[in-house]
């Protein structure tokens, strides 16, 4: 793994592992009548899941529409279940993400859980008191913008692993159900619900129940014991 793509990564009895980003300083404290301390995320959980839950009920009247360049996509820990009744099997709002293709690459095929993949991506929260385009707290590129022919790609496995310690991590599960979606070329901006992020735990950067935006685009991806493109 290189560049920032721990920030993605979680230990698998679910304590988060980020690297890289130190929590600024204020950045939970509350305000008070004693300064001018901004309260920058209150009512995290209720924002987060209005915003979902609108982003959600608009996004399904988009693709009913007609417009494909809008995609629900379920877990991929939920995909190809089978009720054993013969019932259908429902699905909450929260147990998808939710991506808008902005660009289509030209590959046909999509990585699987036990492949390596190359990536550039960019992961910020909704819109908060300061941060109006919502805090960006992870980057793959040093630069303040992205930029095709100068940036590295971070190259991470998506299944399960283990740390130089012996721990086992791994993605999130709504960036792993989006990589696992994606052809190379791809770039998607990934709408995950704190659901499949972080959860209602608080881990670096980013507040509990945090709703994650990334911008994302798919290099490549290889199967084990195979090289990845970096560009």
């Amino acid at each position: 793994m290189t560049k920032n793509i721990k920030m993605l990564i979680r230990r698998a009895a679910g304590a988060f592992c980020l690297g890289g980003m130190m929590l600024s300083a204020g950045l939970f404290t509350s305000c008070t009548e004693k300064d001018n301390t901004v309260e920058e995320f209150t009512n995290w959980q209720s924002k987060n899941e209005t915003y979902w839950n609108k982003l959600y009920t608009a996004t399904q009247q988009k693709i009913k529409s007609g417009d494909t360049s809008w995609k629900i996509i379920l877990n991929y820990t939920f995909q190809n279940q089978k009720q054993t009744s013969g019932s259908a099997l429902t699905y909450s709002p929260e147990d998808y993400i939710i991506a808008h293709v902005e660009q289509a690459g030209a590959g046909t095929a999509s990585p699987l859980y036990s492949d390596s993949v190359s990536m550039h991506y960019m992961g910020r929260l909704i819109p908060s008191t300061t941060y109006t385009s919502g805090l960006i707290f992870d980057k793959s590129w040093s630069n303040d913008t992205f930029n095709a022919i100068t940036s590295r790609p971070a190259h991470s496995f998506i299944g399960l692993t283990y740390s130089s310690e012996g721990k086992a991590v791994s993605l999130v599960d709504g960036f792993t159900t989006a990589l696992m979606s994606m052809h190379r070329g791809d770039h998607w901006t990934v709408y995950i619900p704190y659901q499949l992020g972080y959860g209602a735990s608080a881990s670096g950067m980013v507040p509990a129940y945090s709703t994650l935006i990334f911008d994302l685009r798919l290099v490549d991806f290889s199967h084990p014991g195979t090289k990845l493109k970096d560009s």
